[in-house]
């Protein structure tokens, strides 16, 4: 790996942490950071030492959208040739939980970016919107679509066709965010949450981040028949027998994550 220019990538126990680094422009999204993210990404997902991934940025911004001085001339010819944020449906797939850290402003593309995650903890200070119609675009990385589905098609729709941005407060009982705590604390419990989630059976979290991806892509009977089989192969793997023979025991397990 290249050394990274606008991000920092930091692993701490069995958490890969991704901290976008651009704060002379509130981390926007460009080519750059696109690519060093996905970079990132893909390794911690492919690195069986790690059980969870953090994604966050600065006190003062998540990250403010894409960077408009790279888009500002670009031809819808190339935009579709190019596939301008094609690359970030991979983040979207990665199979081990992401935690989004969201401080400050999470607009545009980084607050699409914030839902490609799996949880999203927000400090007080947090500012959501997809203001994209404010520049005669609308979002293009998964806003209208991802947005719809986490706070409801009306909501959704005040804030794409309006541009609005929303606090914490709002987001959190919109839906779009897992728990709000105050900034100070942030990393703190976005660490915690990892950390858990990271100490649990891999081959389990996996299997669960599946199925709650699947009930968001396919009819209930498809996704309860998804569940069924997911949860049926995890009595194959070691941990299972260990989780339950601890529990049995009253002792913590302790999971070889196979």
């Amino acid at each position: 790996m290249t050394d990274p220019r606008t991000i920092r990538a930091e692993v701490r126990g069995r958490v890969g942490w991704i901290i976008l680094d651009r704060p002379d422009v509130l981390n926007a999204l460009n080519d750059a950071v696109r690519a060093e993210v996905l970079e990132a990404a893909a390794r911690y997902d492919a690195d069986p030492g790690i059980g969870a991934i953090v994604v966050t940025g600065s006190d003062r911004a998540f990250a403010a959208g894409a960077d408009i001085g790279d888009l500002a001339d670009v031809s819808g010819a190339e935009a579709i040739v190019s596939g301008v944020f094609d690359g970030w449906e991979a983040f979207a797939a990665l199979r081990k939980p992401v935690i989004a850290a969201v401080a400050g402003y999470a607009l545009g593309g980084g607050c699409e970016l914030a839902m490609m995650c799996d949880i999203i903890v927000a400090a007080d200070t947090a500012r959501f919107g997809q203001p994209e119609i404010t520049l005669a675009l609308i979002p293009g990385m998964g806003g209208t679509q991802r947005l719809a589905r986490a706070v409801g098609a009306y909501r959704a729709a005040d804030l794409v066709l309006t541009g609005r941005m929303m606090d914490a407060a709002e987001a959190e009982r919109a839906g779009l965010v897992s728990r709000v705590v105050p900034a100070a604390e942030l990393l703190d419990v976005a660490s915690a949450i990892a950390d858990g989630i990271a100490a649990r059976s891999l081959p389990s979290v996996l299997a669960a981040k599946a199925a709650l991806r699947v009930a968001l892509e396919t009819p209930l009977a498809a996704g309860l028949r998804f569940e069924r089989h997911a949860f049926a192969a995890l009595f194959d793997t070691m941990d299972q027998k260990e989780g339950m023979a601890a529990f049995r025991e009253k002792r913590a397990p302790s999971f070889e994550n196979r």
